[in-house]
C-alpha cells in the first residue's frame, strides 16, 4: 500500500511585512492567510494511480486537491491543520519572527492558550490513519497542511510505513510512504 501526501498549494498572503507586531495584528493576519487565495502549480504525483484522495476541510488544501485528483474527494476536518492562537493578549508589540517560535513553544508545553493539545492531534491523526487503513488496500492520497503532515509521518512510520523525512514540508510536493 502507498500514502501519498501533499501539502497544499503556497498561499499568496506571506508574513506581515512589519517587524514589530501586537497580538491582534497578528491575528488578523492568520485571518488574512486563511483568506488567501493560492499559487496553483504542476505536482508530480509520480505516476502512481491513486485509489482515492482524502483532503483537509480548509477552502486551499480542498482547492489543492481538487486540481490534482480526478475524483471524488472525501472531505475530513480530521487533516485540517493545527490552530495557532496569540499566546498572550496585552497589546503590546513584538518582533513578528517571534509570534510562531513563542506560539509553537506554547503548543508543546500545552499552554492554556492553545486551545487544541498536542495528544488531541495526535488521536485526530491516529484517527484518520486508522480511517485510511481500514478504506483501502491500495493507493491513498492525502491533502493537508505542513504542521499536521510531520504527525502524520509519525503515525505512519509507527505503522511500519516507510518514507522520506519532512523537514518543513513543501507546498505542491508529493511525499510517499508505502508499506509492503
Amino acid at each position: 500500500m502507498k500514502v501519498g501526501m501533499v501539502r497544499h498549494f503556497k498561499v499568496k498572503r506571506g508574513y506581515p511585512t512589519e517587524k514589530w507586531i501586537t497580538p491582534s495584528e497578528f491575528d488578523q493576519w492568520l485571518k488574512e492567510y486563511e483568506a488567501s487565495d493560492v499559487e496553483e502549480t504542476n505536482v508530480d504525483l509520480g505516476g502512481i494511480n491513486w485509489n482515492t484522495c482524502y483532503s483537509s476541510t480548509v477552502r486551499r488544501a480542498e482547492y489543492t486537491a481538487g486540481k490534482i485528483y480526478r475524483g471524488d474527494l472525501i472531505r475530513t476536518d480530521d487533516l485540517r491543520e493545527i490552530p495557532v492562537y496569540p499566546f498572550f493578549k496585552r497589546n503590546i508589540k513584538i518582533p513578528m519572527i517571534l509570534y510562531p517560535l513563542c506560539i509553537r513553544t506554547a503548543w508543546f508545553f500545552n499552554h492554556k492558550s492553545q486551545l487544541e493539545r498536542r495528544t488531541d492531534v495526535e488521536m485526530r491523526v491516529s484517527k484518520i490513519v486508522d480511517r485510511i487503513l481500514e478504506e483501502n488496500q491500495e493507493n491513498a492520497l492525502i491533502v493537508s497542511h505542513g504542521g499536521l503532515m510531520l504527525f502524520m509521518r509519525k503515525e505512519l512510520i509507527k505503522r511500519g510505513f516507510k518514507g522520506p523525512r519532512l523537514g518543513r514540508p513543501e507546498n505542491a510536493k508529493l511525499y510517499l510512504f508505502e508499506k509492503k
